[in-house]
């Protein structure tokens, strides 16, 4: 009961807080984490979201949880796991909110199985524009707004609770690392484990994959069991994309697994010398987490530091590529090609995903801001850099051709970084026409900033 009557106190500061913002101010939650790659350019008031972060509550029978919207994936973790239980989906990065993966889509190993986060929330509390509090479901009075949330980046409120499903979960969780030669021969594997659920015999319960190379990639196969001979540790000295190259079998805490790719930030923490064997041993392991490195990067994006470093040692300026970008499985292997030709950055994040099938007869639910076809296998594909602007270039352009390559493959990219459509574009890639009437409906002063604005203006 405490919990609840904390959490209605939570929600009536947050609407207090809403409609003290002067009507044409930007309005924007107040979090002490993101993980957004979209530089602001307008001055914002924050919403007083500082008694939304916690679990509400975990229902090991119904293997449901009720999570206010600020609520990290971490802390969720923990409070699951202490049942045996898990979100059916856990994003890769500790501090990720679970109403920022819903409103702004998320991903991870399970996803070939279980599709994207928003797809197993069964109800959610949302502060629509219009200052008011509605409970959303699939089916309804406000199955519109249910259905247009995922993608809308805040553009059409900001979720206070949600109710997702959970799903049991071993203490343990054996990975089997293959490699390939060919990216062919690894997208017919994932076409089979998707199909089947499995490989040699062994059942795969979470599958992600990393490209080092157009001749050397790699399939990483979990499976949970509460039973391995011994188990590795990739929070100290050893990192664990590396131990892709060296170990065909490995075994971590089903703990360790969920954040796996937390404390080096995948491969990212080099850009920190955060790799460095001296420098490793120096920097606290509590401090080595996404969450220090997004730190590091906003103070970069603000200083300019090592632009002028660059500038200073006469070399080009750079070009931020940051995103995820969701390819039809059959052109995978396709696009890597042409990314490794034109882009080259590696190595390169590979998540198989499909949308979820329901348990009984149907098929998937389509969503209307990022829709993804119902019954396609897809692969997302994460790079996260920079490369040098040529000569004669201007920054954005190689991110531009990006969009293109990835719009004639028949993908989709995720929002939470650069953008450069122009709005034709983005309205038929995003679902424009859905998103202005639900937004009409919920917010009819127009008071949140549009998800254009949001997501290519910067606004």
């Amino acid at each position: 009961m405490h919990a609840v009557r904390d959490h209605d106190l939570a929600v009536a500061q947050l609407r207090r807080s809403y409609a003290a913002v002067p009507p044409g101010q930007p309005v924007r939650l107040a979090k002490r984490t993101s993980n957004l790659f979209r530089p602001r350019n307008a001055p914002t008031t924050g919403l007083d979201v500082s008694g939304l972060s916690g679990v509400l509550g975990v229902d090991p029978v119904a293997r449901t949880a009720d999570v206010q919207g600020m609520c990290t994936y971490e802390r969720l973790v923990d409070a699951t796991l202490a049942h045996g239980l898990m979100p059916l989906v856990v994003p890769q990065l500790r501090t990720i909110t679970l109403g920022g993966a819903v409103t702004g889509l998320g991903i991870e190993s399970t996803s070939f199985r279980n599709g994207l986060p928003h797809e197993s929330v069964t109800e959610m509390d949302v502060l629509t524009g219009a200052g008011e509090v509605v409970t959303v479901r699939p089916e309804g009075e406000h199955a519109d707004l249910y259905a247009a949330f995922p993608n809308s980046l805040g553009s059409l409120g900001y979720a206070t609770r949600l109710r997702i499903e959970l799903q049991p979960v071993r203490r343990y969780v054996a990975l089997r690392n293959l490699r390939f030669g060919n990216l062919t021969e690894l997208t017919d594997a994932i076409a089979e484990i998707t199909a089947t659920g499995s490989w040699a015999g062994v059942s795969v319960d979470a599958m992600d994959g990393v490209m080092f190379s157009t001749d050397e990639a790699y399939l990483v196969l979990a499976s949970f069991t509460d039973d391995v001979p011994a188990v590795s540790d990739y929070t100290g000295q050893d990192i664990y994309y590396r131990s892709l190259r060296r170990r065909q079998d490995d075994a971590l805490s089903t703990h360790d697994y969920l954040w796996r790719w937390d404390t080096d930030w995948f491969w990212c923490s080099a850009a920190f010398g955060a790799q460095h064997p001296v420098v490793r041993r120096l920097w606290p392991a509590r401090w080595r987490r996404s969450d220090v490195y997004h730190r590091i990067v906003r103070l970069e994006h603000r200083h300019q530091v090592a632009g002028r470093i660059d500038r200073w040692r006469g070399q080009p300026a750079r070009e931020r590529v940051v995103q995820d970008v969701e390819v039809p499985l059959e052109r995978t292997a396709e696009f890597l090609h042409w990314f490794a030709r034109r882009v080259g950055m590696t190595p390169v994040w590979l998540c198989p995903l499909r949308l979820r099938e329901p348990a009984g007869a149907g098929s998937a639910r389509s969503w209307p801001l990022y829709p993804m076809r119902p019954g396609q296998d897809y692969v997302n594909i994460g790079f996260w850099g920079s490369v040098p602007i040529a000569e004669g270039a201007t920054d954005g352009d190689v991110n531009r051709e990006i969009e293109r390559a990835v719009s004639e493959a028949g993908g989709h990219k995720s929002l939470y970084s650069d953008a450069y459509y122009d709005r034709d574009s983005f309205d038929r890639l995003y679902g424009g026409d859905t998103w202005r009437a639900v937004r009409d409906r919920y917010d009819p002063a127009h008071r949140l900033t549009g998800l254009y604005e949001k997501a290519v203006a910067r606004a």
